[in-house]
């Protein structure tokens, strides 16, 4: 379909969306005033587009049911009920409502209310019937529809490293949602994307937020920025979907295979300051007679560190399934639906792709002569956000590089928060047939410890240098303390890398 059935989209009036969000937020309209209405089970069915459950819980007359009725719910409301709340003339002028029948209005443009930093309420912006990335059908309708925040999006957002910094970067910004987030952070935003519609929807919810404006540039990745620019932080919710063409500019790249992912993480390095972090969300292809994290060390740009986490693997079938529901293609002619199905195996089977890896990548722009670049499948739950996690983790990456076995032994350490022991065995047995280090936080991992490593992390406190903790543990299990010296240093750098222990200095 043409771009014609698109609703026309507002003016980026800011002076307008600060009198609508000062309503908005006069009413309620926020996410704790939506699950206070609604009620926990109404506010969990929108995530999943289902609005039924919230059209029950706004049959009153009180401004928030209006507001949500018109704004979440795309539903006709009479012009004398939303008189008193907002400012109609403004809203109609400027093209956030239209004037529909003789006595009604609509949203012309979905807006959501969105939890954000530090308790502040934001609003996103997105195409009406949009405002969750990902449900089925809304792709079918036109290619350049903008989605509102899905489950990717609140991810990204989530595992994004959030320092001060001078100049971020957001690649492929759609409805703005991490323009929004880097814009509490980053003196100067710079968002890109292919879609210019998606660019005014993201000014939209800059304004309707409250948020400093960015620099909107249209342009396919990297494309846009000018000449050596370079940022302190690029993230990307990029059209990582692997399809054979370029059906919907939302999800599918126009590249093959993977190549989009590998053409954006490869050029970040280049565009990073020293020290600067490049986040992003990917698929990547298992393919037959490769190793999937050979593949993936391959991307890495020179001069960066590298942390990437596998979090999900599906077959070629299942993955083919799930994209063709998000575009509606199940609920279309079956001819047609087995048209494209098959159209996507064929690729996949002309690529040797036997399944579809979806995870993060971050990397960590670094003077290093051997950086590091670490390839890991964790499909475990973990703890957003994430963001001080991922921090973490390269500074601890950074104290190992600088220390020899002579150099941690005489460092200090201390157990991080919230780790537990677990002691495994039979019941009644004297000792336990091993013992397990568990994270209560951030990663949530797990890890198996001999009695001298679950010694040694216990003691840890910051106050003695990791060797007099061993001579110590030495002493009391009538060992040579030297030959302990020698064989820990591994386990202690493996609790150091995976967060256990961190460095008291």
């Amino acid at each position: 379909m043409s771009n014609a059935t698109l609703s026309p989209l507002p003016s980026v009036d800011r002076d307008v969306a600060g009198r609508l969000r000062d309503a908005l937020l006069g009413a309620s309209f926020t996410a704790d005033g939506l699950l206070e209405l609604l009620g926990a089970p109404a506010y969990a069915a929108l995530a999943r587009s289902e609005t039924v459950p919230a059209l029950r819980a706004t049959r009153g007359d009180t401004p928030l049911e209006a507001l949500v009725r018109l704004f979440l719910l795309q539903q006709p409301v009479p012009l004398a009920r939303v008189a008193g709340v907002l400012p109609v003339d403004a809203c109609l002028e400027s093209g956030w409502l239209v004037a529909v029948g003789g006595d009604e209005v609509a949203a012309a443009v979905d807006v959501r209310p969105y939890g954000g930093a530090d308790g502040k309420d934001w609003f996103i912006v997105s195409d009406l019937g949009c405002a969750v990335g990902g449900a089925g059908g809304i792709g079918s309708r036109n290619e350049e529809v903008v989605l509102g925040v899905g489950g990717a999006s609140t991810t990204l957002a989530g595992i994004t490293v959030r320092t001060p910094v001078a100049a971020a970067l957001d690649l492929g910004t759609g409805s703005g949602i991490q323009a929004l987030h880097a814009a509490q952070h980053a003196t100067r935003v710079t968002a890109t994307d292919l879609n210019p519609r998606a660019l005014h929807m993201a000014a939209l919810t800059l304004a309707l937020s409250g948020a400093p404006e960015a620099d909107l540039r249209q342009g396919s990745l990297f494309e846009p920025l000018r000449g050596d620019e370079t940022f302190d932080l690029i993230v990307s919710n990029p059209p990582f979907v692997i399809s054979p063409g370029a059906r919907l500019t939302y999800r599918d790249g126009g590249m093959g295979g993977d190549d989009l992912c590998r053409s954006l993480v490869q050029g970040a390095g280049e565009r990073l300051n020293a020290g600067g972090f490049a986040q992003f969300l990917a698929n990547w292809q298992h393919v037959e007679g490769e190793d999937w994290q050979d593949r993936l060390r391959s991307w890495v740009a020179r001069g960066c560190d590298a942390w990437i986490v596998q979090r999900e693997v599906q077959d070629v079938t299942q993955y083919a399934e799930l994209w063709l529901r998000d575009a509606g293609d199940h609920r279309a002619d079956p001819a047609e639906y087995q048209a494209r199905y098959d159209a996507w195996l064929e690729e996949f089977e002309a690529r040797k792709v036997k399944a579809v890896g979806f995870g993060w990548i971050t990397l960590r722009r670094t003077d290093s002569d051997e950086p590091s670049i670490t390839v890991e499948e964790w499909p475990h739950p973990v703890e957003q956000p994430l963001g001080d996690t991922i921090r973490a983790h390269f500074r601890r990456l950074d104290h190992l590089r600088a220390h020899d076995d002579a150099a941690l032994l005489a460092a200090t350490y201390r157990l991080t928060a919230e780790v537990v022991q677990e002691q495994v065995g039979l019941p009644g047995a004297e000792d336990p047939e091993h013992v397990v280090l568990r994270q209560n936080r951030g990663m949530r991992r797990a890890t198996k410890v001999d009695t001298v490593g679950a010694g040694f992390a216990g003691v840890c406190d910051g106050t003695l240098s990791a060797g007099r903790i061993l001579d110590a543990i030495a002493q009391l299990m009538g060992e040579d303390p030297v030959l302990l010296r020698d064989r820990t240093p591994a386990q202690i750098r493996l609790l150091v890398e995976q967060g256990f222990l961190e460095p008291a200095e």
